[in-house]
């Protein structure tokens, strides 16, 4: 059986610095340096061990869903025949095939999916509720349209 390796403590520069880049992924070394109050080179060297011991996943834009045409959001949640492997694991081979399918969390309590849908308009979701529910195992599902996003994932609290 493998053991996870326990996390290391991170001091107060470390958490300074995945604030920042929470916030600015696109600072450059020289200004995160500046921000978190240490020269440039440990401070790319800390980015470096914090990326490599898996503290910062990645990198990436967060664009605008209106304008790409994808405004139109909705969750759905998911109830299953029955609970089992099989079933569990077919599921998610046909959730991660749905592009439209944003998120998806197994949950507990009296359902077991609940995804979030990004599309177009109201025909695109209708294309992708039909292929949620012939999923084999799917038994109920229940949507809810999105009407205003009262507040965004800003990320960990740091």
């Amino acid at each position: 059986m493998s053991q996870t390796k326990p996390n290391r403590q991170l001091d107060r520069i470390d958490l300074a610095i995945l604030d920042a880049l929470q916030q600015n992924g696109r600072l450059s070394n020289v200004n995160l340096a500046k921000e978190v109050n240490l020269s440039p080179s440990p401070c790319l060297d800390r980015v470096k061990r914090l990326e490599k011991e898996g503290f910062i996943d990645g990198y990436r834009a967060l664009l605008n869903a209106e304008k790409l045409n994808q405004g139109l959001m909705a969750h759905v949640q998911i109830t299953l025949e029955k609970s089992t492997t099989t079933v569990f694991k077919l599921f998610k081979q046909h959730v991660l095939a749905i592009p439209q399918v944003a998120e998806c969390d197994m949950v507990a309590g009296g359902f077991d999916y609940l995804l979030k849908i990004r599309v177009s308009d109201m025909s695109e979701y209708r294309e992708v509720l039909g292929k949620l529910v012939d999923i084999p195992g799917v038994a109920t599902n229940y949507t809810y349209m999105i009407i205003e996003n009262v507040k965004k994932d800003s990320g960990l609290i740091i």
